[in-house]
């Protein structure tokens, strides 16, 4: 009775459950599902829910998949729990995904769960109306389990996130003997006399959670007998961390993150001043907003993207899964990696210096413009855009070039390929669009300098 009070335990302080909820129960008919499955089934009567299984059949070990496939079958017979299988060919999906067979296993097993578990939960909410108990998945992560996410997620280079071990409740997914070790799953089921099936891929060292739980942690009882435990103690505190600086990172995120597309950017001098880490965290939350998958998002994607910040344009960096972060001009950027353009060329320009006689009409060619030569305190430069560009108004005023640009709806992407003729921040003249007041010919010009694009138009 002892591993029920503590699996009630579990699920009660994690609130995994409601009365008159359901649990969907992921049984691959190992000792780890086949105990849950049996747990489950006893309390469903005192914690007031209804159970089934589901078993997914891999495809990939011949009769010994469709063994354990017929074993839980059985087991479910026995219990009286409504039961359904899964057939998949994971290798063909590993394939087809660019996956391992271990991470294409999951992902099919997943999928099949959350199916199944949206159907009940339509069922449910269309019979009992939307304020139903919730619909559930349970899975047979054990505390042996979560240790070995730690150190697996220790050794790949994960940040907090990772090794904070698994979690008891993750949105629908509930795992009730998280704070139960296999070796008291093993032994209850043996003390009771509950037969299971062996996974002869189990003891394959060619997967790498197997080589940690089969090798590395009982290297690291043999220095304490709690190895295990203190792995996923710590990681409980490092979830911790992780859960307040989510937050932290959430409300800096809200306070000045925009949209920009399908991009997400910041302003840098709203987190360069944080501490190191909470960049990375604030970071990572952006890239949750611009859609980014961040499962093997690790610690040094981000610790690359945060040294980007703050330094020059056009500097970037990626993540896995198709998306990057770059320097924008005046912000820092997250986003669906953007294509790599042409680097746009600078025109060709003839200038001539003359002085201005009577009867010259100043000409009316869109590219070709006069200018006041007097005006010009150093040699203009043509170049693109940069941060502080300004034209002179009539009567005086500044405006930026960067508002114009807004105000004429000149397409973001196209700002940075329209070349400008500047003397330092002054813009004498956006070719192709307008010219800054201050240099333009008046009754006073005495000398005329002539601006022309070579093989501009009319």
């Amino acid at each position: 009775m002892e591993l029920f009070r503590q699996v009630r335990g579990t699920m009660e302080a994690y609130h995994m459950t409601e009365k008159g909820g359901h649990i969907v129960a992921a049984v691959s008919g190992g000792a780890d599902s086949a105990c849950l499955l049996r747990v489950l089934k006893s309390l469903s009567g005192p914690m007031d829910f209804t159970l089934e299984a589901l078993h997914v059949n891999h495809g990939l070990r011949g009769a010994e998949a469709d063994r354990d496939e017929e074993f839980t079958r059985r087991l479910c017979g026995e219990l009286s729990v409504p039961f359904q299988a899964v057939r998949a060919d994971v290798r063909a999906c590993g394939k087809e995904w660019g996956l391992s067979e271990e991470e294409a296993g999951r992902k099919v097993r997943y999928e099949a769960l959350r199916k199944l578990a949206a159907e009940r939960r339509a069922e449910r909410e269309a019979s009992l109306g939307p304020d139903a108990p919730p619909c559930v998945i349970a899975t047979a992560h054990h505390r042996d389990d979560s240790a070995e996410t730690v150190l697996h997620n220790l050794f790949r280079g994960s940040g907090l996130k990772g090794l904070g071990g698994i979690r008891p409740v993750s949105g629908e997914i509930i795992r009730p003997l998280i704070q139960t070790s296999r070796s008291e799953i093993e032994a209850w089921m043996e003390e009771n006399g509950f037969p299971w099936c062996e996974d002869s891929t189990n003891g394959d060292t060619d997967y790498t959670r197997n080589r940690i739980r089969n090798q590395i942690l009982p290297l690291a009882a043999g220095v304490n007998s709690q190895a295990a435990a203190n792995i996923v103690r710590a990681g409980s505190f490092i979830a911790q961390a992780d859960e307040y600086l989510e937050t932290q990172a959430a409300d800096l995120c809200a306070r000045h993150c925009f949209r920009d597309g399908e991009s997400v950017g910041i302003p840098p001098w709203a987190i360069s001043g944080e501490p190191p880490i909470l960049r990375a965290y604030a970071i990572r939350h952006m890239l949750r907003l611009a859609g980014c998958p961040l499962r093997d998002v690790g610690a040094v994607h981000l610790e690359a993207a945060a040294s980007l910040l703050g330094g020059q344009a056009g500097k970037r960096t990626e993540f896995p899964g198709g998306y990057g972060a770059w320097n924008g001009y005046e912000a820092f950027f997250v986003g669906p990696k953007p294509e790599i353009k042409e680097e746009p060329a600078l025109p060709r320009l003839r200038i001539s210096v003359f002085p201005l006689e009577k009867g010259m009409e100043i000409p009316k060619n869109q590219y070709t413009k006069w200018f006041d030569y007097d005006k010009m305190k150093d040699v203009p430069f043509l170049r693109f855009r940069q941060t502080g560009d300004y034209f002179e108004l009539p009567g005086g005023g500044k405006k930026s070039l960067k508002a114009y640009m807004i105000d004429e709806k000149i397409p973001r992407g196209l700002r940075d390929r329209i070349p400008v003729l500047a003397e330092k921040s002054h813009v004498i003249w956006m070719i192709g669009y307008r010219i800054s007041e201050y240099y333009k010919v008046t009754a006073q010009t005495k000398q005329i300098m002539e601006v022309t694009v070579d093989g501009g138009k009319e």
